[in-house]
């Protein structure tokens, strides 16, 4: 790992310091071993794994945050620019103005932008965490456990794992979500109820069909009003509300958008041959699934080795179909393709847990696996090559 000095110019130059960034960079060095590499983030970190920042961090002993990293800061003559943003591309000259007006030349440039944060109305406070980042993790590790009380405000991803996983550290946890039953927009009736019920008995308070729609200091204590004008007081607040993805500057570059992200091709190229974009903000076209925007980690991982590969030369496509999923208390699920409760639904019952198939116009669209061990590639063949309705039950082997 190389400073930032008097060079300005790299061979390949990546915007935004996250997952997609780092397997980019160890993408890159598997075709490339030399090739000057910078990247600009707003991060304060070297690229690391975000999942494990609301799951094995809190669960696991025996896993620590040296363990996160993804190791590009390893790799050769890599620069990185920390707590920086990008100002402007300028795709004529082939290159990027800094947040301190330090232009820097590209021959290739990767867009992984990744997504912001939503958040609610109210101050500055030390104790209100959007999470997000490693410095996240750190700071909600200092005010957690002692029987403190965090109120979690959401209950997607990040919200639902970081109240189960405070529950199993010693922290008092309130949660608040606009669903009227946990997991909802995603899950079935029958499986949101279990999944509901798994939390109250890990000893999550749980506020079902509210808003909060702002928060205030008052003393020691924070204090989060909800959209009925209730109130509800703790000691520091987490708010996982979700991410929108960050295309501003690839809006005002010019580049060709799709929907709420930036167009890309197989090979994860822009409408700019010298631009590629990977991650949260590539729509790109799924093999199976059809065009996408896919914020989860597998795709992160997948599509950033893969766009390292391909400003190398490589020119492969991306032909990886991401799962999403996560594990609370004792709950692990994955899934693939369209989670849509409103659907039809065809339930495969199993020993331990339940595969839900989704169906659009009788046609398969989506498939979770709740508490069942498969192959995963068994439900991407499947995905491909749909059955009838008639033959799903049983379709998918367990490990």
């Amino acid at each position: 790992m190389s400073s930032l000095e008097n060079n300005n110019t790299y061979e390949y130059v990546i915007v935004g310091g996250g997952m997609v960034a780092g397997y980019a960079v160890n993408g890159i060095r598997k075709e490339d071993p030399n090739g000057s590499i910078l990247v600009v983030s707003k991060d304060a970190d070297v690229p690391y794994e975000r999942p494990a920042l609301s799951k094995k961090l809190w669960l696991d002993d025996e896993f620590t945050e040296e363990d996160i990293k993804v190791g590009a800061e390893k790799q050769a003559n890599v620069s990185f620019k920390f707590n920086t943003t990008v100002n402007k591309i300028d795709r004529e000259n082939k290159s990027i103005q800094l947040g301190d007006d330090l232009v820097v030349c590209y021959d290739k440039l990767l867009l992984a932008t990744g997504g912001e944060p939503m958040t609610i109305d109210g101050p500055d406070d030390p104790h209100v965490i959007v999470f997000r980042d490693w410095s996240d993790y750190r700071k909600l590790r200092q005010f957690s456990g002692n029987n403190k009380h965090v109120i979690v405000i959401g209950g997607g991803y990040i919200g639902s794992e970081i109240a189960a996983a405070l529950a199993q550290n010693e922290t008092q946890v309130t949660m608040v979500y606009l669903e009227n039953t946990l997991g909802e927009s995603q899950f079935p009736e029958a499986i949101t109820t279990e999944y509901e019920d798994t939390f109250k008995k890990g000893g999550v308070n749980l506020i079902n069909g509210k808003k909060a729609e702002s928060y205030q200091r008052d003393g020691d204590q924070l204090v989060v009003t909800l959209d009925d004008g209730s109130q509800i007081t703790g000691d520091t607040i987490v708010i996982g509300l979700g991410v929108s993805p960050r295309i501003t500057l690839a809006k005002a570059s010019g580049l060709k958008l799709a929907g709420d992200g930036v167009e890309v091709d197989e090979y994860l190229q822009t409408s700019d041959p010298s631009i590629w974009a990977a991650g949260d903000i590539a729509y790109y076209p799924d093999k199976i699934l059809g065009r996408q925007r896919i914020e989860h980690v597998d795709h992160a991982r997948n599509s950033g080795e893969q766009v390292g590969r391909n400003m190398a030369g490589a020119h492969a496509a991306y032909t990886h179909t991401p799962y999403f999923y996560s594990n609370i208390f004792s709950i692990a699920w994955q899934a693939i393709g369209t989670l849509d409760p409103t659907l039809p639904q065809v339930f495969d019952k199993r020993a331990d847990g339940t595969i839900v198939y989704f169906l659009k116009e009788d046609r398969l669209v989506g498939v979770l696996i709740w508490n069942v061990k498969v192959d995963l590639d068994d439900v991407r063949n499947l995905l491909a090559n749909p059955t009838v309705k008639d033959d799903l039950v049983g379709s998918i082997k367990e490990k």
